[in-house]
């Protein structure tokens, strides 16, 4: 491992954000919808994301389409961490590529929330938010890679049961972004009663995450409460893709 100062790495971080945020600008649900003869943000929620065009076009395209978000989100943050995986931070035993990960990720995700290209009217970020945590957990261990997969195929089953598509993605980001949080806090517990900036940092991170996936959903939440969600009723939708 080798000590680095922020001084000596600030510029490679603010090009990453630049250039995960375009990154996250790409939007394939558009681009697929446009291959359809389509234009996803005119149907259905007019949301640019995996449910609105699993509810159009059937769970092969959305399944398609959730899978290039997931990697949208995930790639940026494995390239966090490899780049930075053999270096802490100057005067702290706080892994850089901790830090990095998520800042890579995070960016991405804004784009994809935010894109400029689209007049920063996005998706919701459920997709390439989940697979950020696919990517970047088992960074830790390998096997973490089998615990964020379990999550992501609970939230899938409880979609299938419940056809609550946006309960369970607020359920799958907040417990991912859950035991992140506790493995950094096990981790830097003696750096965080410190106030370390790197590790609060690193948590705040985890937080906008986790705050900007409810915040995009705040009106599906209204809806639930008042009992007017939309469905997502997977044999519908499998019947769509036949």
């Amino acid at each position: 491992m080798k000590e680095i100062a922020f001084s000596q790495c600030w510029y490679w971080f603010l090009l990453a954000a630049a250039v995960c945020y375009l990154v996250g600008c790409f939007n394939f649900a558009v681009l697929i919808s446009k291959f359809k003869k389509k234009d996803i943000r005119s149907i259905g929620s007019g949301n640019p994301g995996t449910m609105n065009m699993t509810r159009t076009f059937g769970l092969k395209v959305g399944g398609l389409n959730f899978l290039c978000d997931v990697l949208k989100g995930g790639l940026p943050a494995l390239v966090g961490w490899l780049i930075f995986k053999n270096y802490y931070f100057a005067g702290t035993n706080v892994f850089v590529s901790d830090f990095s990960r998520y800042f890579f990720g995070v960016f991405a995700i804004l784009g994809h929330v935010f894109p400029i290209t689209m007049k920063f009217r996005g998706g919701k970020g459920i997709a390439s938010t989940m697979g950020l945590f696919v990517f970047a957990l088992p960074c830790e261990e390998w096997w973490y890679f089998f615990v964020a997969v379990a999550v992501l195929i609970f939230v899938l089953l409880y979609i299938a049961v419940t056809e609550w598509g946006s309960m369970g993605s607020l359920i799958g980001v907040s417990g991912l972004t859950v035991i992140q949080a506790v493995i950094f806090v096990i981790r830097y517990q003696t750096q965080l009663s410190e106030f370390n900036p790197w590790v609060i940092s690193t948590l705040m991170i985890l937080l906008v995450i986790n705050l900007l996936t409810w915040l995009r959903h705040s009106v599906n939440i209204y809806k639930l409460v008042a009992g007017e969600e939309h469905h997502t009723a997977v044999r519908k939708h499998k019947n769509k893709s036949k």
